[in-house]
């Protein structure tokens, strides 16, 4: 009967949890708000002499007004590749481009646009609470195997249980958080 068989699988429970939350909160600032924002290209993908590469290693990106979105290239042979990626993402915006940098103004969303990008938020949402959820399955298996190894009690077993129970509840929590955050500033005018 160990407590630190319990708590190591605790501890990369709590870890693993920590960035599925953290994914989800990533997920969701991708999402477009009617707000120019870094987050909604920073992780578009560019093609750059024959390789797919994240847009933010290519270039700089600064949000000069609320509405305007400055992509600024470190190379300036990389202007047209960030170009075509932007044009054929689902973002919805025409970039301009003076041969120095990209402007992308973002217009106001309809209302009919907010309701579905609510929807789209919901869905990766549930993609975050799935996946939190799913570890916690993981880490009931890891549990039930140290108590069929005799490393721990039927006892200690099921306040393990409820403990895993409590962390899960507190991380689709935090998930359900970001959500509510999102949905504010989505259906915000």
């Amino acid at each position: 009967m160990d407590e630190s068989y319990v708590e190591a699988v605790f501890e990369d429970t709590r870890e693993k949890m920590a960035r599925a939350v953290e994914h989800a909160r990533g997920e969701l600032a991708a999402i477009r708000t009617g707000r120019a924002a870094p987050a909604l290209v920073e992780k578009l993908r560019v093609e750059y002499y024959g390789s797919d590469v994240p847009l933010q290693q290519l270039a700089g990106i600064q949000v000069p007004e609320a509405k305007v979105l400055v992509i600024t290239p470190y190379d300036k042979g990389s202007l047209k590749a960030i170009e075509k990626a932007i044009q054929n993402s689902d973002l919805g915006v025409n970039p301009a481009n003076d041969g120095v940098v990209i402007r992308l103004t973002f217009p106001p969303l309809t209302e009919e646009r907010r309701r579905s990008m609510v929807k789209v938020a919901h869905t990766k949402a549930e993609d975050g609470r799935v996946a939190v959820r799913n570890l916690r399955r993981s880490a009931r298996k890891d549990l039930e195997a140290l108590e069929k190894d005799g490393d721990i009690s039927s006892d200690e077993l099921d306040r393990a249980e409820k403990e895993l129970e409590r962390m899960t509840h507190e991380y689709v929590a935090e998930v359900d958080r970001v959500l509510q955050n999102k949905e504010d500033e989505l259906l915000a005018v």
